[in-house]
């Protein structure tokens, strides 16, 4: 009988990760469309691509670089420190983990002001007035970096639940996967925006 309980808890443990993996690689290719798209235009419009970027602020980029990266850190480390049984160690990084996407989403709060107080926004008569590349650019930013945050969104939210799920035990070290999985997609918005930061802010 315990064999059997066993078995269960490693098919669903299998499984758990399977379905994570896979809805990951239909994020994947959401985004590598979109860069996709992204090579295409520069390629076309290399000065246009080069002048619109200068409008960025490559401090700002770096800074939620920073950030993200910083988070993934604290997300690997909670993982660990759950399956060590350091419950209270993991719920600490969690909340800290959720902190760095809210200093990101802020960040991006203050820079994408900046630009519509500039008169730089879709449709806008200031951006209209600009060369086909640089809409096509801003174009390209606002829609990519803006999907970027609403996966930021989505993953402070898992990892709220699982926060939850943790504090009240179910989610302990004999139970980890649900913190894994919530680990696996906010790594991969991190990587995702390691890819948007160089194309957006470095080209110049």
């Amino acid at each position: 009988m315990s064999d059997k309980i066993v078995q269960s808890a490693h098919f669903d443990y299998t499984g758990s990760k399977l379905g994570m993996w896979l809805f990951l690689f239909t994020e994947i290719l959401l985004f590598g469309g979109l860069f996709l798209l992204y090579a295409v235009y520069r390629s076309l419009y290399a000065q246009d691509f080069h002048n619109a970027a200068q409008g960025l602020s490559t401090a700002l980029g770096a800074i939620n670089t920073i950030i993200l990266l910083s988070s993934s850190l604290t997300m690997a480390l909670s993982i660990v420190a759950l399956r060590q049984g350091r419950i209270k160690y993991s719920i600490v990084l969690q909340t800290i983990t959720i902190l760095f996407g809210l200093a990101f989403l802020v960040n991006k709060y203050f820079e994408w002001s900046g630009h519509i107080h500039e008169g730089i926004y879709p449709n806008s008569p200031e951006l209209l007035s600009r060369s086909h590349g640089e809409i096509l650019f801003y174009g390209l930013y606002y829609v990519m970096t803006g999907l970027h945050g609403i996966h930021v969104v989505i993953g402070m939210a898992v990892i709220a639940v699982v926060l939850s799920f943790t504090a009240r035990g179910t989610v302990s070290s004999e139970s980890f996967n649900k913190l894994e999985n919530a680990g696996l997609y906010w790594h991969l918005v991190d990587i995702i925006w390691i890819y948007l930061f160089p194309l957006f802010y470095l080209i110049t």
